[in-house]
């Protein structure tokens, strides 16, 4: 054997491979410094946006996750490692996951647009998917809300995302309605009168918008009314009941009745 060819081989071996190292080093270090810089930058956009903090850490861990296994992946193809069957894996194992977590996939995509586009935050009262309740948390899967009788309901994002939803608490002020009826005996102007009475009486009450007494209909039994009156939204429940419970009294003063289905029985002699 030829010691002087052998040692000129490893030497060359050597020096080719020694040299992809260095490039593998030197890609490695002026990467991580690239990612380092990206995920900077989203944490910083995420944050002028002001995205949900939970969602600022999962999508810059994504973001910086995804990266380093590109990094990876243009280093081993620099050392000479054939890269095509390894994207191949990647790209296969991608699917089988995709398949096996297709119903939790899309509740955290249905997650991640709600916390993108906030069509509502924790404290707000919402309706959704026959639901109603204050917003608890918002997590990435799903999203918990607390019904006015202390019970828990949990929503899947998926389908909250995917569906209508109402929020009571976005605007600065909601309305009351009170739907009323009276006896047709009552004169219209003397229950318009004490209505608007009731509806002056409450400090909840807002002058503006202004309260308004509203005939509504003729029904079988009843004069129709509707009571409107604007409130703030955490003032809601409060004067809907209060109302109620001083219209009842003040029509029960000026003898005014609230007439309720009856039933007329009629017999014929045989």
């Amino acid at each position: 054997m030829d010691i002087e060819n052998l040692i000129s081989k490893l030497a060359n071996y050597g020096t080719d491979y020694g040299l992809k190292i260095l490039a593998a080093i030197v890609i490695w270090i002026i990467g991580s410094w690239i990612i380092k810089r990206i995920t900077k930058i989203t944490k910083s956009v995420m944050m002028k946006r002001d995205y949900d903090e939970s969602l600022q850490k999962f999508l810059a861990n994504l973001v910086s996750w995804a990266l380093k296994v590109l990094l990876i992946v243009v280093i081993l193809s620099k050392l000479g490692v054939e890269t095509t069957s390894f994207a191949a894996i990647l790209a296969a194992a991608g699917l089988a996951i995709g398949m096996a977590l297709q119903g939790s996939l899309a509740n955290f995509a249905g997650g991640v647009l709600i916390m993108i586009f906030k069509p509502f935050k924790i404290g707000d009262y919402i309706g959704a998917q026959g639901e109603e309740g204050i917003v608890k948390e918002i997590e990435i899967f799903t999203t918990k809300l607390n019904t006015l009788d202390n019970k828990e309901i949990i929503i899947p994002n998926g389908v909250l995302s995917n569906g209508n939803i109402i929020n009571y608490s976005s605007e600065n002020v909601r309305r009351v309605d009170l739907p009323i009826g009276v006896s047709y005996d009552a004169d219209i102007k003397q229950t318009k009168a004490i209505l608007g009475k009731v509806l002056t009486g409450h400090p909840k009450i807002l002058k503006e918008p202004a309260p308004a007494v509203v005939l509504t209909g003729l029904g079988e039994s009843s004069v129709d009314y509707s009571v409107r009156t604007w409130v703030k939204p955490e003032d809601y429940w409060e004067v809907y009941s209060a109302n109620y419970e001083n219209i009842k009294n003040e029509l029960d003063k000026a003898g005014i009745e609230i007439p309720y289905p009856h039933a007329v029985e009629i017999q014929k002699e045989a």
